[in-house]
């Protein structure tokens, strides 16, 4: 028992003794201050090796490949050639001039960088010549070597601080990189470790002879940590090339889990071009461009109606206010009049009689907006059916960012009385001026992660993970709450609508979508796409959109894909969904003809028309 306490009392002591020495080393000893002041030391950072990027599979994604800064101390600088040393590096006059400028302002005893990232062979030459220029010296850093040509929006990159940076996060020195998007951005901290220090002995001549008291002072940097991702990289990179020549956002989601398998924004770049010296000039490239817009993620940032793929949750919202069952059927004859001189036009034939099941899959506006008109007109007034409505559907993520690990988002809109008592200006309004909602046509607007999540919650039959890009293995690290999101509807009343989904694949809407042997579900939907052209309403082309999960008895996948001016949902959005899926559960594709066509299909003539190439409907 003796022994116990003494062990406990020893551990104890050992500890105290090494925190006292921490504490005085780094907050008492006033050596670094006095070193760093001493013109005689050049106190230099040594950068930790920046983490790697893996799919979820371990394939590298991101590495490291060595660079060299030019760096500057401005108060040991003296005369120099300036034309040889531009000559030596490949830097403008003009530009040298500048940056000189810049690290004399920022500060005459800290170092700056004069040239980023030259190459090896620069850096050969120069070392042969640096006793020439006095106050410079070449810090070697890695810099990214992006292995992939796809997943830009994923995985984000790199750039120098900037002073506001700089003033955020006293961490960083002028010329450090820092995570500008995506995963780079999110992960930032893990991403770049900790630097630690050397302190270099400098002769009279201004020269450095080696470590200062052989490194006494020196700490080492702390590894930066790795990161694995949730995205099946073969999947991104076949999503990729079916989007070539279209404009959208696919994101697919592992349902059980709420891991992004793919995250796609068409148009896109190839991250390699956000690296090294022509950074800058390749991202002013990509920023104006104002038409095809490859720097803003349609995946996360684009809002759009969400069309018919809205009609399963009103129904499923309609089945448990009890408002209709599996046997309630309504008359379709071409549409309805919901109003005096208002039809609500519809496919079906004249006189045809849906129940749930087939409204779903034969896409049915009336039985759908009779249903919200009910729905609406249950409650005491519009004013509280509309809350309850807009309740249930933010229990399925609709009308909020979800809380995904990715640095960007929108939270789309769920309008509720209040925004249609500012709509209507205190005028009195009913169910009947909002019952577009009931097809997906109103003041609704999803983003394409929030439509591939509402999907995983159908296949889930009532609940969702958050969904996250990075898989730490370990819940208690993560940076998402990964706990069940139970949605508002009975896990019981699901059934139906993943059987009418089910349909809609067999012999409904997106037949086209059928991939033999795997039972999947999925709902279509064409979204009205309208602007206001020299005051008045315009229609322009429509666009295609379709949600999807597979299998419909365990369900490994749920996608989202929404095509911009691409007509309707079976044309472009459906098939496109299916040959991810295919790929993605079989590792392989069976249709080689749809697949050509999706691979080779473009829409450009659309997006080249007259007013065509602005996005309208995705909400900036």
């Amino acid at each position: 028992m003796i022994r116990i306490h003494l062990l406990k009392l020893l551990t104890i002591l050992i500890s105290l003794t090494f925190f006292i020495r921490l504490f005085g080393l780094q907050v008492l000893d006033k050596d670094y201050d006095k070193l760093s002041q001493n013109n005689a030391i050049l106190e230099i950072e040594d950068y930790p090796e920046r983490g790697f990027i893996f799919d979820r599979n371990g394939k590298v994604l991101v590495s490291n490949q060595p660079a060299y800064d030019v760096m500057i101390i401005p108060e040991n600088l003296s005369p120099f050639d300036t034309l040889s040393f531009c000559k030596l590096t490949s830097i403008d006059k003009k530009e040298l001039i500048v940056n000189l400028e810049s690290a004399r302002k920022y500060s005459r005893r800290l170092p700056s960088v004069i040239v980023n990232q030259i190459s090896k062979e620069t850096y050969a030459r120069l070392q042969e010549q640096m006793w020439k220029f006095q106050g410079f010296f070449v810090q070697k850093k890695s810099i990214r070597d992006y292995r992939v040509n796809c997943g830009s929006n994923v995985l984000g990159y790199v750039s120098e601080v900037n002073g506001e940076d700089l003033i955020k996060d006293k961490y960083y020195r002028q010329g450090d990189l820092i995570g500008r998007q995506g995963i780079e951005k999110s992960y930032e901290k893990e991403l770049r470790g900790k630097k630690g220090k050397k302190f270099l002995q400098k002769d009279r001549f201004n020269r450095i002879i080696g470590p200062y008291k052989n490194g006494k002072y020196d700490t080492e940097p702390s590894q930066a940590q790795n990161i694995n991702l949730t995205i099946d990289i073969e999947l991104q990179s076949y999503g990729e090339r079916l989007m070539k020549n279209k404009r959208g956002g696919i994101v697919a989601i592992e349902p059980e889990t709420g891991e992004v398998l793919a995250l796609i924004s068409a148009p896109s770049y190839d991250p390699k071009i956000l690296v090294g010296r022509q950074r800058s000039k390749n991202y002013m490239e990509l920023a104006n461009d104002t038409i095809s817009k490859p720097l803003f993620d349609r995946a996360l940032l684009a809002q759009y109606s969400p069309g018919s793929t809205l009609k399963p949750l009103n129904a499923l919202i309609a089945l448990q206010e009890k408002v209709i069952d599996n046997k309630t059927k309504h008359s379709c004859n071409e549409g309805f009049y919901y109003a005096k001189n208002a039809h609500m036009d519809c496919n079906c034939k004249y006189g045809t009689k849906n129940d749930l099941i087939k409204s779903i899959h034969k896409s049915c506006n009336t039985f759908f907006s009779k249903t919200y008109l009910n729905l609406i007109n249950k409650s005491k007034s519009a004013i509280n059916g509309v809350e309850i409505w807009k309740k249930y559907l933010e229990s399925f993520g609709l009308g909020n960012y979800l809380g995904y690990d990715l640095p960007i988002g929108r939270p789309g809109l769920i309008p509720g009385s209040g925004f249609y008592n500012d709509l209507y200006k205190g005028e009195d309004w009913s169910a009947t001026n909002i019952i577009s909602n009931g097809i997906g046509q109103g003041e609704v607007l999803v983003t394409p992660i929030q439509l591939a999540n509402f999907t995983s919650a159908i296949a889930n039959k009532g609940f969702y993970i958050t969904p996250h890009f990075v898989n730490t293995g370990n819940k208690e690290k993560t940076k998402v709450k990964l706990s069940k999101n139970y949605t508002a509807v009975e896990s019981n009343y699901f059934y139906n609508i993943i059987d009418g989904m089910h349909k809609v694949i067999e012999e409904g809407t997106a037949r086209i979508a059928k991939i033999e042997g795997l039972n999947m579900c999925g709902k279509t939907g064409t979204v009205e796409n309208f602007t206001i052209i020299k005051g008045e309403k315009t229609q322009l082309t429509d666009h295609s959109i379709f949600i999807a999960f597979a299998p419909k008895e365990n369900p490994k996948i749920a996608i989202a894909t929404f095509i911009e001016n691409g007509y309707w949902g079976s044309r472009w959005a459906a098939p496109i969904s299916s040959l991810m899926i295919e790929k993605y559960l079989n590792n392989s594709t069976t249709r080689p003809r749809l697949e050509k066509r999706m691979l080779n299909g473009s829409l450009e003539y659309e997006y080249n028309k007259p007013l065509s190439g602005v996005n309208f409907n995705i909400n900036e």
